[in-house]
């Protein structure tokens, strides 16, 4: 009761670390062709840099998570404060190299996706962590204010893009990861004091953790496969907008509507806990991944394709928040950073596997090859989540 009295307004500071983070996946992530292009990146080198950057942080991600959990590391505030202000340090760097190395541009660019990848799961893990402690805090309407900033990053950017050039996207790199330090140092946040006597050990190694929680294990492959249909519609939707007879413009306003249509999911999802368990909701998103793949492959014209984002909604809007709670309900307390790192993972996994398939089948077959691609991974995921997903109770929302 002291935390929560002491700290009043939690889940609107979380809300502001969750739109700060987005607003920074927005510009990092979604413009990342229209930079590198830019910059003298082909697709393939493009989709090579994103590969070799997942692959960084799936190796670093749950190293880190390992120590987080350890009860003598630094808490997940400064953990988090310390990737952020190398993120910053980085965006700096690409404004003031902007078009002058091709190769300096490509291994910087490559760092700051690593690092806003390694710093999901850290995000995630601060918000549940304080909610184990028994602090207010709504992580579903903190999550949709993350979309909310998504969105209106996402159609700022586009349109000063149009007008600007790619030199807006370091240059929002670096003033966001300003802001988001700002944000975190005000947020209240203290390490759980656990004592050694009473603490379960954690899962030593990664054989171990998988020993431990065999289906998790299966239910990250299909997370996978889910992950990398996303990833290749988004990493690559400035393509798929060209081809449909956009261009920046359109691309900002699609990611702007698909950010929005979310909102509705991830406000209403304590309510939707009261209905069905996260269980429940974790598996139907999957079906909606593979919809939302089929329906951007099918779609003639840019105005069907701002329809199709309304199957956002319970794809990436649910998947956002269920995966969360998910993990917090089958893990135990000492492994449920590794747990967030492990899922967050999968997302990095499939956007190498994005990154590396997606710019050669757009060179080789072109940008309806790689949406064919995207719609099959979908509908492999979607069945793998609706018979791995194992039942959860209510004890750790």
């Amino acid at each position: 009761m002291t935390d929560t009295i002491k700290s009043p307004n939690l889940t609107l500071r979380y809300s502001s670390i969750q739109g700060f983070y987005w607003m920074n996946f927005s510009a990092i992530m979604g413009f990342a062709s229209l930079y590198l292009l830019d910059s003298g990146f082909s697709n393939t080198e493009i989709g090579m840099i994103m590969a070799v950057a997942g692959i960084i942080s799936a190796i670093l991600q749950p190293i880190i998570a390992g120590y987080a959990d350890h009860p003598a590391s630094p808490s997940l505030k400064k953990i988090v404060l310390t990737l952020t202000l190398i993120q910053m340090i980085l965006g700096v760097l690409m404004l003031l190299s902007f078009r002058k190395s091709i190769l300096f541009t490509g291994i910087l660019y490559g760092s700051t996706i690593t690092l806003l990848q390694l710093l999901n799961p850290f995000i995630n893990s601060l918000g549940m962590e304080s909610i184990n402690q028994g602090k207010a805090l709504n992580f579903g309407a903190a999550r949709g204010m993350g979309s909310v900033a998504y969105a209106i990053m996402s159609y700022i950017l586009g349109a000063i893009a149009e007008k600007a050039g790619a030199v807006s996207v370091p240059l929002s790199i670096a003033v966001l990861s300003l802001g988001f330090i700002g944000i975190l140092v005000l947020f209240p946040f203290h390490k759980t004091a656990v004592a050694v006597s009473v603490r379960k050990p954690a899962a030593s190694s990664p054989l171990a953790f998988f020993i431990k929680y065999k289906r998790f294990a299966v239910v990250l492959i299909g997370c996978i496969f889910i992950y990398l249909s996303h990833v290749l519609l988004n990493s690559f939707t400035f393509q798929i907008v060209e081809s449909k007879g956009g261009g920046s413009a359109e691309m900002g306003t699609a990611m702007a509507i698909a950010a929005l249509i979310e909102l509705p999911t991830l406000f209403l999802f304590t309510f939707m806990l009261k209905k069905a368990p996260c269980h429940f909701w974790f598996r139907v998103c999957g079906i909606f991944f593979m919809l939302k793949s089929l329906g951007t492959l099918l779609a003639p014209d840019i105005p069907v394709f701002y329809g199709v984002q309304i199957l956002q909604m319970l794809g990436w809007g649910l998947i956002a928040v269920s995966s969360v709670y998910y993990v917090n309900s089958v893990m135990e307390e000492q492994d449920a950073i590794k747990g967030q790192a492990y899922i967050t993972m999968t997302y990095t996994l499939g956007s190498v596997i994005g990154a590396l398939l997606g710019g050669a089948l757009i060179d080789a077959a072109g940008v309806n090859a790689m949406l064919i691609f995207a719609t099959v991974s979908a509908a492999v995921g979607m069945v793998i989540l609706l018979f791995a997903t194992e039942r959860t109770n209510s004890s750790r929302i």
